[in-house]
């Protein structure tokens, strides 16, 4: 399943893009419906969408080259390949690859070999030097609350300038991305990434050769090649696709008509998303970045959930006149 593609025209689009996006266009449209019904402009919500879905992804990409553990890589195919290491085969590190589905869009870029073999150290290579590497959103390596900060300050500032009440803004957005969530989780089921510990159970997933699964595996010693299909796994995208989606239905069918201040629902989609990847986290292998024992995203739940008692502490301190009338 890893690394399926959608075509169009002959161009492949990655599995995981095509997902996000379907999550993004789902969230775009909901977000304008729900401006209308409450007598809002819903044109805001498509801006705000598009605004949002462009700094999500550029802060979902640096936080995922500054603390997944990939970031000497990039720094190094910029500076000096020779340093970076790549777990192919030889005939598959020589293998002609084509251009990206970028450079195909673009009409750019010629088949080239995947890298070079270094018969010395007995690995691949980089073919040559890529100062954009860290750029490349599309081919991978984006993390959710990477984007989840970036887009939530977009937001702020844009509603701001809007005149739309931010909070109410804020239970719609909780609501929705809790769904969009639960579309960009099964595409990281295609793409073979956020995958889990190894796990014997009918309910495990298996990856094929090649796969990030296949790879970390590995490098932990627990199979001997990574064109290998490898050891099954929690299928800890499903988990969390699951998870939101629960998220989704709790505020939409419940919380949202019993919320006790505009507000209410965001904070507590903050609050019950981030422990439950918290939880989730201990299921998965992937490389994540850390500390103190915890995993990057973990370190940034815990500082969530704490923010979002604050703010809910301050919110129901307004009591009833705690919900937020848009400005005049």
């Amino acid at each position: 399943m890893q690394g399926q593609l959608f075509s169009f025209l002959d161009i492949p689009f990655p599995s995981y893009f095509v997902l996000l996006l379907t999550g993004f266009v789902f969230a775009t449209v909901m977000g304008a419906v729900w401006a209308k019904r409450i007598g809002q402009d819903p044109d805001v919500m498509v801006d705000l969408g598009l605004a949002m879905l462009l700094s999500g992804v550029a802060g979902g990409r640096l936080l995922h080259v500054l603390a997944d553990g990939y970031f000497w890589d990039y720094v190094h195919l910029c500076t000096d390949p020779g340093q970076v290491s790549w777990p192919f085969t030889k005939s598959e590190c020589l293998r002609m690859t084509p251009p990206d589905w970028v450079e195909q869009m673009l009409g750019l870029g010629e088949p080239t070999p995947r890298g070079r073999w270094d018969a010395l150290a007995n690995t691949c290579r980089p073919a040559e030097r890529d100062c954009l590497a860290w750029a490349k959103f599309y081919a991978g390596g984006l993390t959710y609350y990477g984007g989840f900060l970036a887009s939530s300050a977009t937001a702020w500032w844009l509603l701001k300038v809007d005149r739309f009440p931010f909070w109410k803004a804020a239970d719609a957005a909780g609501m929705i991305v809790a769904v969009g969530l639960g579309f960009g989780r099964m595409g990281c089921l295609l793409a073979g990434c956020c995958f889990g510990k190894p796990w014997d159970s009918p309910w495990a997933l298996v990856f094929p050769p090649g796969s990030p699964a296949s790879e970390w595996q590995e490098k932990a010693g627990l199979i001997e090649h990574s064109y290998e299909p490898s050891l099954p796994v929690h299928p800890t995208q499903i988990y969390e696709s699951a998870a939101s989606l629960a998220i989704a239905l709790l505020l939409i069918l419940y919380l949202h008509e019993r919320k006790r201040y505009d507000g209410h629902v965001f904070l507590a989609f903050v609050a019950l998303y981030a422990g439950a990847r918290a939880a989730l986290e201990f299921w998965r292998s992937d490389d994540r970045g850390g500390l103190v024992g915890l995993s990057t995203s973990q370190l940034i739940g815990v500082l969530l959930i704490g923010a979002a008692f604050v703010v809910h502490r301050t919110l129901l301190s307004r009591g009833a006149g705690g919900r937020e009338a848009a400005p005049q």
